[in-house]
């Protein structure tokens, strides 16, 4: 069972600035925002941009602009000063180094020297979804076998894990559990050029930024085990976690970024920044009707027990109504 810290709440905002925010992303920073301004709590805004080739500075500026225009303000972080900077992950890299360091002093760490193909046939869908888990090949080479690949290939670093189960209450979702060595495997924290890897960096800076609660997407669900793994060992206290609905089509498919017309730039020339959250309310379960409202509005009627537990679906003609001049 793992302890969870907190007091005065501290949640966080974190999306990937790499190009215009989707309905999904606008959902989840709508009730990440009620569920610490609800509790009186401080809320950050930080940017994970720790891919080179897809963040752009353009994008968080015009993330944070949108982020305003609905109302979905913050108290510390990007754009503002704060005790916890930077809070731009693509500022953080020494802090990122000092935390692999940490954990490569416990020896949790070895080099991967495996192509993707070679991973791909190093793993197996141990997983009841059919997901790929790494079956570890690397971390049995002997130090004669890895100098000799360290002459070709520069290695990537996982996180060896014990055949451990870990097991956490979702303040939404409520009981989960996962084996580490079956469900999870050996997971990279730092890729083969060198960037640090999202599962750490997010663990680091959640941690050092003394976030305590965390809102954020059922896709990433899974992910909490292996993240709990890490606050343990670099000595942080984690967060209470608030997995929420994933937005989908008809058909299933999770909403994205390749979704134009729901992205918010599309969204804007067709509604205002209430009918948006209204809107957003409404799929939330936090109202009966798709009426406009700002998300102060939305505070005293705003409770978990509302919102839906798996996933909502999109009714794009009610996104397609013009804007009423």
């Amino acid at each position: 069972m793992v302890e969870t810290v907190g007091d005065v709440i501290r949640g966080r905002f974190a999306p990937s600035p790499s190009g215009r925010m989707h309905l999904g992303n606008v959902f989840t920073a709508l009730l990440a925002w009620l569920s610490v301004r609800a509790k009186g709590g401080t809320l950050v805004l930080r940017m994970e941009d720790l891919d080179p080739d897809r963040c752009r500075e353009e994008y968080a500026q015009q993330l944070a602009e949108d982020l305003v225009w609905l109302g979905l303000t913050w108290d510390e972080g990007y754009g503002k000063s704060g005790p916890h900077g930077p809070y731009r992950q693509s500022e953080r890299t020494d802090f990122y180094a000092g935390q692999f360091a940490a954990l490569a002093a416990q020896e949790l760490v070895y080099p991967c020297y495996c192509t993707r193909a070679q991973r791909l046939a190093a793993s197996a869908p141990h997983r009841a979804d059919g997901k790929l888990v790494y079956d570890g090949r690397c971390r049995h080479l002997s130090q004669e076998e890895r100098r000799e690949l360290d002459k070709t290939r520069r290695p990537a670093w996982r996180v060896a894990v014990p055949d451990e189960e870990i097991f956490f209450t979702d303040g939404h979702l409520g009981p989960y559990r996962e084996r580490l060595d079956l469900d999870c495997g050996d997971f990279i924290i730092r890729r083969s050029d060198g960037v640090y890897a999202y599962q750490l960096a997010v663990v680091a800076d959640d941690g050092a930024m003394e976030i305590n609660e965390v809102v954020r997407g059922q896709d990433l669900l899974d992910s909490t085990p292996r993240q709990l793994f890490l606050y343990e060992k670099l000595g942080y206290r984690p967060p209470e976690f608030y997995h929420v609905p994933l937005l989908v089509d008809p058909d299933g498919r999770r909403l994205s970024k390749r979704d134009g017309d729901l992205d918010l730039g599309a969204l804007k020339e067709r509604f205002t920044a209430p009918e948006i959250v209204g809107r957003l309310a409404f799929l939330a379960g936090l109202t009966d009707a798709p009426e406009p409202a700002m998300p102060a509005e939305l505070l005293p009627i705003f409770a978990w027990e509302k919102v839906p537990a798996r996933d909502v679906t999109v009714d794009r003609t009610l996104w397609q109504k013009p804007r009423v001049p």
